[in-house]
């Protein structure tokens, strides 16, 4: 875990590798839940029996909005500010799923900072490379340029 003091020293670590999570493994409750929450119950994700016959490997596989929500429970896990107010997610610049997550497999996030920039109320605009990594797997399962604002 790296800790920042301030969100302006954040700035320090532009081009830095922040670092990379802990493994997190992607079950079928997982995938069941957010099927849920999202309304998203395409076969693919959710059925089981199905699976086990007309995917790859006999599996279901996440969704890849699921893989990308858990940026931030990762991200978490790789550093923290100390001093702030509040941090919002400010949204993307680029998105790509370049790789299927199936089930029961772990994945990890490393996060690499590419800028940080002034915005108002003395807040900082961070830009970040979010490589979702799968364990036994040289593609990831989504490269994503995210961004978020950090206030003190």
């Amino acid at each position: 875990m790296r800790v920042i003091q301030y969100p302006k020293d954040m700035k320090d670590l532009i081009g830095e590798e922040l670092g990379i999570s802990e493994w997190v493994t992607v079950d079928q409750a997982m995938i069941d839940k957010f099927a849920e929450a999202t309304g998203d119950h395409q076969w693919i994700h959710v059925d089981v029996e199905r699976a086990k016959n007309e995917m790859p490997g006999g599996k279901t596989i996440a969704h890849g909005f699921l893989t990308l929500s858990l940026i931030p429970r990762l991200g978490a896990n790789i550093w923290k500010i100390e001093h702030r107010s509040r941090g919002l997610n400010y949204g993307l610049n680029k998105l790509r799923f370049t790789g299927q997550v199936p089930e029961g497999t772990r994945v990890r996030l490393k996060q690499k900072l590419l800028a940080a920039d002034d915005v108002k109320n003395d807040g900082i605009q961070l830009t970040f490379e979010n490589t979702m990594e799968i364990e036994g797997q040289e593609r990831p399962a989504l490269v994503a340029e995210a961004l978020s604002i950090v206030y003190p």
